[in-house]
């Protein structure tokens, strides 16, 4: 199966991002002459993540796009022949330079749907060899990406519809590639942007970015710019010396505030300077790098009402230390003075955007009624999911030859369903989530207003539900090796997560002590795990 022109499709996973162990079973399947036989895996998750009720699915395109370029080089396969056995078969090396996913079928949850334990996130069907060969980067590209689109939908659902979000993780990543999947579904759980690069020129997600403490502190104030001068921004009037203009505004500003003109910061204000002629349409200003009251505010009134003589508009300010809400409540209130005082109505309302180690609870605090807080930069605490660093998902064979796989263990959380399956999600009156329904696939569909007997997970016998709804969960995405329907953008997905996470009920959107969300099964499937438990997998 030809790979498309893409980019990433070589970067996002290469077939030896693999268990060793997967391997091995090839080789295994290939001498028990079983490497053709038609088999059936799912992927998916045993518990919701940190302590919730929901995930939401995500990574499916770097999955397709994974499928799509899947082939073994022949580096990839000599390097294979010198971690088997030296009297390995050659036949058996021949077979895996000619393996592709021309005969593999994908069923998926669309990503940014909501997904709930047991519930497959992918079905995966096709050659027992190749499919068993999925198995581990099938479950890297989309176990952290799920984890990251969850956690940034919880940090979403804590800072309301208004505020903006910002993922600014790339440093505090696990290595470049968790680095680009944090940027990417944190975006798609519901954050704005992020300052990632890669993920902009790759993904398409939007970013943002100021300026660090590192770059005021390289001013001293004695630097001279080989060209201070501006032009207004409607282009019309002589070009103005910027620097100069500055000063005589601080002189200004510092009497209205009570300072010295002294006070205030000779290098950052020559940096804010510097930044402001590089971009006078996008002017921002750090203010905590020496002090925020009594240099970093004074400096950037200076410089944001001299452009505004000239008719731009700093566009925010950001602070990364001490009380973020105070300081943001404090700054406000000396916008709103300074605009009345110096008729600049714009001013009062230029953004404020903190970043400091946020977690969910100061985000809870950033984002409470009264907050002047407009966007809020959060790095550590989305892409390292320090709550729960591992969605814990699993791949499991369901069927091989058409008859149902089932593995039966001491432990009974880690019992899987056998069989190929359906999913169904069972809507209340008002659309939101009754509960989720597996059946196997030779079964009707669930009717809308028809009464069905359901066995929930968990419980100690079945129940009786009528959904005014019922929408089918998992949709054909590859069929054959070929992709059935274009994926949707990232921003699609973004959307249609906001969506279904309007649709759940409170009680499942809690984010602590939440309701646990039903899943069950049908009569029959239930009464087949019963069989499989009695006699047998097999």
């Amino acid at each position: 199966m030809a790979a498309e022109q893409d980019p990433e499709a070589r970067a996002a996973a290469r077939p030896l991002l693999t268990d060793l162990y997967q391997a091995t079973m090839a080789l295994g399947y290939w001498r028990a002459g079983r490497a053709e036989e038609q088999a059936e895996f799912e992927l998916f998750f045993r518990g919701c993540p940190f302590g919730g009720a929901f995930a939401l699915a995500a990574g499916l395109r770097d999955c397709v796009r994974f499928l799509r370029a899947f082939r073994l080089q022949d580096a990839d396969v000599q390097f294979l022949a010198s971690m088997l056995p030296p009297d390995t078969d050659p036949a058996f090396f021949e077979h895996l330079r000619a393996l592709d996913c021309s005969d593999v079928t994908v069923r998926a949850l669309p990503e940014g749907s909501l997904a709930f334990p047991g519930v497959p996130l992918l079905q995966v069907c096709g050659p027992l060899l190749v499919v068993q060969l999925l198995e581990t980067p099938l479950l890297c590209l989309v176990s952290y990406a799920s984890l990251i689109a969850t956690n940034a939908a919880r940090l979403r659902l804590i800072a309301g519809p208004k505020k903006r979000l910002l993922e600014m993780g790339l440093r505090r990543a696990q290595g470049p590639d968790g680095g680009l999947t944090a940027s990417t579904y944190s975006y798609l759980g519901g954050f704005d942007g992020s300052s990632n690069v890669l993920a902009g020129q790759l993904r398409g997600v939007p970013l943002a970015g100021t300026l660090a403490h590192s770059f005021i502190t390289s001013f001293l104030g004695t630097e001279v710019p080989p060209n201070p001068m501006l032009a207004p921004a409607a282009s019309q009037g002589p070009m103005v010396d910027l620097a100069a203009c500055v000063e005589a505004w601080l002189d200004r500003v510092c009497a209205h505030l009570g300072l010295g003109v002294q006070e205030p910061h000779r290098g950052e204000r020559a940096a804010f300077v510097a930044y402001a002629l590089a971009f006078p349409r996008a002017f921002q200003g750090l203010l905590d790098t020496y002090s925020v009251q009594r240099s970093g505010l004074p400096n950037f009134l200076a410089v944001a009402l001299a452009l505004g003589e000239l008719g731009y508009q700093a566009v925010g300010v950001r602070l990364d230390s001490g009380d973020l809400l105070q300081q943001a409540q404090e700054i406000r209130r000396v916008f709103r003075s300074v605009s009345a005082q110096f008729q600049m109505p714009w001013l009062e309302s230029v953004s404020i955007a903190v970043s400091n180690n946020i977690d969910e609870e100061e985000l809870t605090r950033l984002a409470q009624e009264g907050s002047e807080v407009n966007v809020i930069g959060i790095g550590t605490n989305v892409v390292t999911c320090p709550r729960q660093p591992s969605l814990g998902c699993v791949y499991k064979l369901v069927s091989v030859g058409g008859q149902p796989r089932m593995k039966l263990t001491e432990d009974p959380e880690k019992q899987t369903l056998p069989g190929s399956k359906a999913a169904f999600r069972l809507l209340g009156t008002d659309g939101s989530p009754l509960l989720d329904l597996l059946q196997l696939a030779e079964e009707a569909p669930p009717q809308a207003g028809q009464e069905l007997r359901v066995w929930p997970r968990g419980a100690q016998g079945p129940c009786t539900v009528r959904p005014a709804h019922v929408e089918p969960l998992l949709r054909l995405w590859v069929q054959q090796g070929q992709l059935c329907e274009p994926l949707p953008s990232l921003a699609e997905s973004r959307a249609f997560a906001q969506l279904s996470l309007s649709r759940l009920s409170p009680e499942h959107k809690r984010l602590e002590q939440p309701a646990l969300y039903r899943v069950a099964l049908s009569d029959k499937l239930q009464a087949l795990v019963a069989r499989l438990r009695e006699g047998g997998s097999s």
